[in-house]
Formats: structure tokens, C-alpha cells, sequence
């Protein structure tokens, strides 16, 4: 069995996972050094496409998806690069509407093991190739041997450092700048910012979000005057009717639509329309039962939970809804809880699979402190679905939310056969 980038047989999907969490998230040092290195060995594959570079602190994977709907039915060869993934690590690749295989995923990942092995090789030990920054290489050059015209990019940690930062992007979009990983990326808004717009390219495009925090917009004006870029500021109405739900896909896909207008000129109506209404999110208020309306939502921050609840009355309308939560310990699991729990009606703690997550009792005891509904702990976040759907009834709402990881983990543990049956 292959075991690591010394070993030249083919790659299976499960050697490359196991190659890939085999490596440290972060490297000693933050820069983007070993990544264009990493890029030299593999022959520069990110520029062999055009590009537009999505960061912020919420939205981007929607966003991104978006984009790269509505250049596919342009008639662009399109691919994007998404993270974190749900369940597969090959979702984080995808080329037109479709993730790529695992095969293709594995391959591609192999030819990035054996660049980093040079990589490696050269730093002697003294900084390694990081996950994402082999994640990211193969999808460049998997993106590239595809021969796709454009990549949509979405951005991992920040901006300026980040492993996606190695792209000449014609396109930036800023979707949204709030407190997050301060211990990187600065205490401020302003500061936060500053790191995620470093992408700005000289004589570039730059989007932004209708929704855009003052201090981030004020920061995102004076980049763009230093870059010589050309604002667009996107409108939070996207004109044509969108396919996933909640309010903020519509103000996301007028984003999308706003950079797709950037990086190609005057848009095609019906192309837009129709990407508008075929565009799937995973994971973003995902239905994966009826009888009750059941929906996943990875909403895992303050700002993603007040999305979630400016949704809900408008899904949900007079039904009862109950909240289904894990968040992991790193989050401000009190705002999130207090901006959430006004909206339903009942409310299940549970825990992912994450050893980060907050214990279910902590979840319980919070509720309490800022007087939310009477919280039931079910522990097994499978159980703790089903719990719901049965204290919502069949005319109810369910939604799972709280934690990317809790929503992998009911992806995962809810085979297609019976997520067929509840719909």
C-alpha cells in the first residue's frame, strides 16, 4: 500500500487523504516562500489560467460556487478551488459543476507529494510543506491539466500569507470582514482587512460585498487606491430569482454576479438566471428532509448565525422551529446562541465529532444564562437530528447548525438511500 510521496505506484483516493493528514496545518513560519517553491517544482500551473481570488470572512464558498456557475454557463471552461471540504477531501476541487474524482483528486495530490518532497528535500527539515499548501498545489495543477480558462479561488486563512496568494488574479472580492482568527490576522476589523485584502493586485478589479463593514470598506478603498485597482461595489439585490435559500444567497449572489461581470463584461440575462437557479451551496441551509423541513446550515460565527436567523422567518414562516447546535470551543458560542435561539421554538445540544467541541452541557448551560428555550442534550448528532424532527412534528422546521463539522458529520452519517427517503 502506497504509503508516502517515495512510493511511484498510483495513488488511491485513500493514500492521498492519509498523505494529506500526515502533514502539519501550519509550518513554522508564515509566508509564501515554500508554496512558490512548491509552485517552481510542479511547473508554475497557476498561471496557466485566469483567476479570481474570493476572501472573507463569511460566504466565500457560496460565493465562489457562485461565480463559477454563472462563468460555466458562459460558455467559460471554469473551475474552482473551495475549502474547507464536508466530507471528501476531492470536494475542495471542482471543475464546471462537478467535484472532481477521486482518482483524479489522488493523482493530482501525488504529483503534489512528490514537489513537496524537493521542496522538503531543499528546506532540510527546517519547515515542511503545510496540508494546505499540498491542497492547494494540486488543485492548481489539476485545475490546469484540465485546461479550465478560469479558476475561481477561494481563500483559506486570511490573505496575505495565505497558500491561494500565489495567483496573478485579474478579479478580488472581499464578501465580508469580521473578528476571526485574531491571533493571526490582527485585533481589528481594520487590521483583518488589511491581511485579506494583500491579495489586491495591481491594476485589478476589486468587489465588494453589499454588507461590508465601515472600517473594512474604508480599508478596502485605501488598498485599491495604493494598487491602482477599480472598485465595484456589488448591490444586495442580484435581480433574478435564486435557487438556494436564505436572504444572504441572494445578497451573495448578486456579489457573484457582480465579479463574473468583472472578470467578463456585459453578462448574458438568461445565463445568469439560469445559474441562479441551478447553483447548489452543500451545507449552506442544505434541505435534506421534508415532513418536517429539515436543513443543515454550517453557520459557525456570530455573523453566519444572525445570516441564518434573518432566514428563518422568511422559510419557516408561522411553523415551529426547532435548532439542532454544536460549536466548537474557539467560537463565541454565547452571541452565537443569543442571536439564534430568538427565532425557534426548542432547542437540541449535541456534539460533533470534532474534539474541539463544546461539551453538550456547556451548549445547555448557556441557553439558560441568556434565557433561551428549554435545551435538550442528545449527544450522538444523528440522534440528536432525529430528536428534533420528532420534537418539530411534521409541519415543523429542523435546522442543524453551529459547526461546519456538525454538518459533515450528519452528511456523513445519513446515506443518500434514507436522505432520499426523508425528502
Amino acid at each position: 500500500m502506497s504509503t508516502g510521496p517515495r512510493d511511484r505506484s498510483a495513488w488511491s483516493a485513500e493514500d492521498a487523504e492519509r498523505y494529506l493528514l500526515s502533514l502539519e496545518l501550519f509550518g513554522m513560519h508564515f509566508g509564501l516562500e515554500r508554496m512558490r517553491r512548491l509552485m517552481t517544482a510542479l511547473g508554475n500551473p497557476q498561471l496557466r489560467f485566469g483567476s479570481i481570488h474570493v476572501v472573507g470572512t463569511n460566504g466565500k464558498t457560496s460565493t465562489v460556487r457562485m461565480i463559477a456557475a454563472i462563468l460555466e454557463r458562459h460558455g467559460v471552461r471554469t473551475g474552482a478551488y473551495l475549502s474547507p471540504h464536508l466530507v471528501h477531501f476531492c470536494e475542495r476541487i471542482m471543475v464546471g459543476d462537478a467535484d472532481i474524482s477521486p482518482g483524479a483528486f489522488a493523482s493530482a495530490v501525488q504529483r503534489a507529494a512528490r514537489a513537496a518532497e524537493l521542496v522538503d528535500s531543499a528546506a532540510r527539515g527546517e519547515d515542511r510543506v503545510t496540508q494546505f499548501e499540498a491542497l492547494t498545489a494540486a488543485a492548481y495543477s489539476e485545475l490546469a491539466a484540465r485546461e479550465v480558462e478560469v479558476a475561481v479561488v477561494e481563500a483559506g486563512l486570511g490573505g496575505r500569507y495565505d497558500a491561494t496568494n500565489v495567483i496573478p488574479s485579474k478579479v478580488q472580492v472581499l464578501t465580508s470582514v469580521g473578528l476571526e482568527h485574531t491571533r493571526w490576522l490582527g485585533p481589528t476589523v481594520a487590521d483583518i482587512a488589511r491581511e485579506k485584502l494583500a491579495v489586491v493586485q495591481p491594476g485589478g478589479i476589486l468587489v465588494l460585498g453589499s454588507q461590508l463593514d465601515p472600517d473594512a470598506d474604508a480599508e478596502a478603498r485605501a488598498v485599491a487606491e495604493r494598487a491602482g485597482a477599480r472598485i465595484v461595489g456589488a448591490p444586495a439585490d442580484p435581480g433574478v430569482p435564486v435557487g438556494p435559500l436564505g436572504a444572504f444567497q441572494r445578497r451573495n449572489f448578486a456579489l457573484a454576479r457582480a465579479a463574473a461581470e468583472a472578470y467578463l463584461g456585459e453578462l448574458d440575462r438568461a445565463a445568469v438566471t439560469m445559474a441562479a437557479a441551478e447553483v447548489q451551496v452543500p451545507g449552506r441551509l442544505q434541505i435534506v428532509g421534508r415532513e418536517p423541513l429539515t436543513l443543515l446550515d454550517g453557520a459557525h460565527n456570530p455573523a453566519g448565525m444572525a445570516a441564518l436567523a434573518e432566514s428563518l422567518p422568511e422559510i419557516a414562516g408561522e411553523r415551529r422551529i426547532v435548532a439542532v447546535v454544536s460549536i466548537l470551543d474557539d467560537k463565541d458560542a454565547a452571541a452565537m446562541l443569543a442571536t439564534l435561539l430568538p427565532s425557534c421554538d426548542a432547542l437540541i445540544v449535541t456534539s460533533s465529532q470534532n474534539p474541539r467541541a463544546l461539551p453538550p452541557p456547556t451548549l445547555e448551560s448557556l441557553t439558560r444564562q441568556i434565557g433561551g428555550p428549554p435545551a435538550e442534550v442528545v449527544r450522538d448528532p444523528r440522534a440528536a437530528l432525529e430528536r428534533g424532527r420528532t420534537v418539530a412534528g411534521t409541519e415543523g422546521v429542523v435546522v442543524a447548525t453551529g459547526s461546519i463539522y456538525l454538518v459533515a458529520d450528519l452528511l456523513r452519517t445519513t446515506p443518500a438511500k434514507l436522505r432520499a427517503s426523508m425528502l
